[in-house]
């Protein structure tokens, strides 16, 4: 029988807090995720020194970011994954600060694809999966828009051509989420498709 490759997964904690609502989620994504034999590197992105995007522009030239601090093995990891799981808190409608200097120092990634290599707007190379989990402590009906279209570009230039996303409304207070065993088993099963979808094809 021939054994199935083993999917590899970055899942990025965007949260400012290491084990708040949001990171609770995550965990019970890369937890199912694992169970279905996924490897999974978990980055917590407050523990990186990442500088945000300072358009020294070298990018232009090479495809790559000139800024030399934690951000380049990160991304190396994310290029040879066959998943990525985001979660971020919404801050002022969008995406955390800390989860935002992240996707902006992947420009270098849109530049490579669009302005060096030249592919078509919405090109997508491979098939790379996502999933991105939102937590909001108020339960307006445009709460997620704006970070949802930020993710959208974001897993576009990362060639991700298919993705989920678990948003969770009214979690105001540490530890809710932990308690809510319902959303917990949701962000299990989010994860546990993850793995499942992102399976690369076997080697000939």
């Amino acid at each position: 029988m021939t054994q199935m490759p083993t999917p590899k997964l970055v899942a990025i904690y965007g949260s400012p807090r290491r084990d708040g609502n949001t990171a609770t989620l995550l965990k019970a994504a890369v937890k199912g995720a694992r169970g279905q034999g996924a490897k999974v590197r978990e980055v917590i992105l407050r523990d990186h020194k990442i500088s945000p995007c300072l358009e020294i522009y070298n990018c232009i030239k090479t495809g790559s970011c000139a800024i030399q601090d934690d951000f380049p093995p990160i991304l190396a990891d994310i290029e040879a994954s066959d998943g990525i799981m985001l979660a971020s808190p919404i801050f002022f409608y969008t995406v955390s600060a800390h989860t935002k200097i992240f996707m902006d120092r992947c420009q270098s990634l849109w530049v490579r694809k669009y302005c060096i290599q030249k592919k078509p707007w919405g090109h997508k190379e491979g098939t790379r999966q996502g999933l991105f989990i939102a937590v909001g402590a108020t339960r307006g009906k445009k709460l997620f828009d704006g970070a949802l279209l930020t993710v959208r570009y974001f897993f576009d230039v990362l060639d991700i051509g298919q993705w989920d996303k678990l948003l969770c409304r009214g979690l105001d207070h540490k530890g809710e989420a932990a308690k809510d065993a319902a959303l917990l088993h949701r962000a299990l099963q989010a994860g546990e498709k993850l793995a499942r979808n992102s399976i690369p094809a076997p080697s000939e």
